[in-house]
């Protein structure tokens, strides 16, 4: 019963993350940047946090490595809501899933585990299906062409490492963690936003108003309930079930993009994605690093 309960937390996880993009972007239509929309949902839950154990930053002083994960987390967050809102959600949604590349990559710089055939092969089929996926008719070569892009490629990176670091601090209590990450989504959501606004890429939020008051209240709401069920599900199960459960991400993305009008499937996605999806499945069913 317990398995059952932590599989359907993480799939809990997996559709909040899958159709994030929805209320990021009826929040720009209203005016307020998906920067400031991540700093206002990632504040909201920090202070519930705060508010349910008021010393739990204190970890943060014991732990140096949690600051990390604040770091990680919260660019993490920056580059994926920002693509998902202003981009084709399935190609952002792709390129964000990238995470063979970057555990092949991390493990070696990070850890010093040199990779074997198999994490050479998921490296190879990664990397052919974001080159698919990037490559435009009218570019000579398969570059990121857009803000979206680069956004989702960087996040996607940093996401991987937090994949690390929460792995790394398993031992350490969930709502520490939990405070961590939602304390640099906060944090530097809003800094980026700040430097965004000198650059022209980002505006001042709207004067407050019920209607996107209301949703970023109910976004938060949904945002600290999947990272409830994250915590909850990735300590009970195998990484390598928690890995396969969560690229569910994807078909909610996906679905629910394509239904909605906010991405288009064309053969070239599709077969990009068949080969990056290829590849986080073999390395989500590696039961040892590879």
């Amino acid at each position: 019963m317990n398995t059952q309960l932590a599989a359907w937390a993480l799939v809990l996880n997996a559709f909040v993350w899958g159709v994030s993009w929805y209320p990021f972007r009826l929040l720009e239509a209203q005016g307020l940047h998906p920067l400031w929309s991540t700093a206002l949902i990632y504040g909201l839950c920090l202070a519930g946090l705060l508010a349910w154990r008021p010393t739990v930053w204190r970890h943060l002083l014991r732990h140096p490595f949690l600051l990390l994960l604040a770091c990680a987390s919260g660019l993490t967050n920056v580059g994926f809501n920002w693509a998902v809102t202003v981009g084709d959600v399935v190609r952002v949604v792709l390129l964000f899933y990238l995470m063979p590349v970057w555990s092949v990559l991390l493990a070696w710089a990070l850890l010093g585990e040199r990779p074997r055939a198999l994490a050479l092969l998921r490296l190879s089929l990664a990397l052919v299906g974001v080159a698919i996926v990037l490559k435009a008719p009218d570019s000579p070569w398969p570059l990121p062409a857009s803000l979206p892009d680069w956004l989702a490629l960087g996040g996607g990176f940093c996401f991987a490492l937090t994949n690390v670091l929460l792995l790394k601090l398993k031992d350490t209590a969930e709502e520490a963690r939990m405070v961590a990450m939602f304390g640099g989504g906060t944090l530097l959501a809003a800094s980026v936003a700040l430097l965004s606004q000198s650059a022209g890429l980002a505006t001042l939020p709207p004067a407050p108003a019920p209607g996107w008051v209301g949703l970023v209240l109910l976004t938060s709401l949904a945002f600290l309930t999947a990272n409830l069920g994250l915590q909850y599900g990735a300590a009970r199960l195998p990484a390598a079930a928690t890995a396969l459960i969560m690229l569910t991400e994807v078909v909610f993305a996906s679905v629910s993009a394509v239904a909605l009008g906010a991405a288009e499937l064309s053969a070239r996605t599709l077969l990009g994605g068949a080969l990056i999806l290829l590849a986080a499945l073999l390395a989500a069913r590696t039961p040892a690093p590879a």
